[in-house]
């Protein structure tokens, strides 16, 4: 086939579609690139959750595939809104990479180096709630968390300029990007619960376009669609948006090749109520015992205090 492949102009989304187009040449196929510049590349002067969510990074990209000006798009998947709009389908969740959040300073290789008062940056409504329980756990109410937008190359930019002390990003780009020296610290989900969908790549196609979907299959890396897909039910039984700090992460456990244990925890953005944290686990070898899990999972999240985004939010 003939494939073009819709993509941000970011240097990790470019990464991210090049990585795609040699594993589909490998196929025999021909692949071109069509790079976007998506609303969310272009607004950075405030956070998604107060300007529309992460669905800004794929508009223009769902826009491209409507109009056949391109067949397939490539996203980060945590990026991708949980409820697709109509017409569009995830044809295939490739193998996950790191789905850990990484620590990146210059000066401090942990939250409890911090010098007093500092400053530490993130987009991420998740990470900021779980930032706050840590520092809180450490008695560090003298430590500001900050907003941090822009691709991965801006983010560093702006800590190496100083306007930062650390900040706290997905592993898995860094990583992509050959940046994994910038690392000095990985959570492990216990301590900063990924959120869902982080570190795997998604496809994404129109939902007529069946015979992409068969080319795709050789991508498809099922043991991670699982689990993605139980992380995500619980973000859509949720409210589902980036205004919501919400973690879920599922993992396979010991021993057991089929059973999925799915972690999910939630914070309040203003500070008023606890952390909240739950988890159960399955046997899971289709998407529909997947998407199960996520159900209960996000059912036990509402009984413990974890509220959905108002309406509106």
């Amino acid at each position: 086939m003939s494939i073009t492949i819709a993509t941000r102009e970011s240097r990790l989304a470019l990464w991210q579609a090049e990585h795609v187009k040699a594993l589909l040449q490998d196929l025999g196929h021909g692949v071109e690139l069509l790079g976007m510049t998506t609303l969310g590349d272009q607004i950075l002067d405030r956070s998604l959750s107060k300007v529309g969510g992460k669905g800004l990074f794929v508009k223009e990209l769902e826009v491209a595939l409507d109009e056949g000006r391109a067949d397939i798009a490539v996203h980060s998947l945590k990026d991708v809104p949980m409820d697709l709009p109509a017409g569009f389908a995830l044809a295939c969740v490739m193998e996950r990479e790191d789905p850990r959040d990484a620590w990146v300073s210059p000066g401090c290789a942990t939250l409890a180096e911090l010098p007093a008062g500092a400053v530490v940056g993130t987009s991420s409504l998740r990470r900021l709630v779980l930032l706050r329980a840590a520092l809180d756990a450490l008695g560090r109410s003298d430590v500001r968390i900050e907003p941090l937008r822009g691709n991965l190359d801006t983010r560093l930019r702006k800590l190496d300029e100083g306007q930062y002390h650390a900040i706290v990003l997905a592993s898995a780009g860094l990583k992509r990007l050959g940046l994994g020296e910038r690392i000095r610290h990985i959570f492990e989900p216990a301590d900063s619960l990924p959120a869902a969908g982080q570190g795997a790549l998604g496809i994404e196609v129109r939902a007529d376009r069946s015979d992409l979907m068969d080319a795709l299959k050789p991508l498809v890396h099922m043991p991670t669609w699982l689990r993605v897909a139980a992380e995500r039910t619980v973000s859509r039984a949720m409210g589902g948006s980036c205004s919501m700090p919400l973690a879920a992460y599922a993992d396979w456990t010991d021993g057991n090749p089929h059973q999925l244990l799915l972690r999910a925890a939630w914070g309040d953005p203003d500070g008023a109520l606890s952390l909240v944290q739950v988890s159960d686990r399955a046997d899971v070898q289709t998407l529909e015992q997947a998407e199960a899990l996520g159900q209960r999972v996000a059912q036990a999240l509402r009984a413990a205090g974890a509220r959905p985004p108002a309406a509106g939010a």
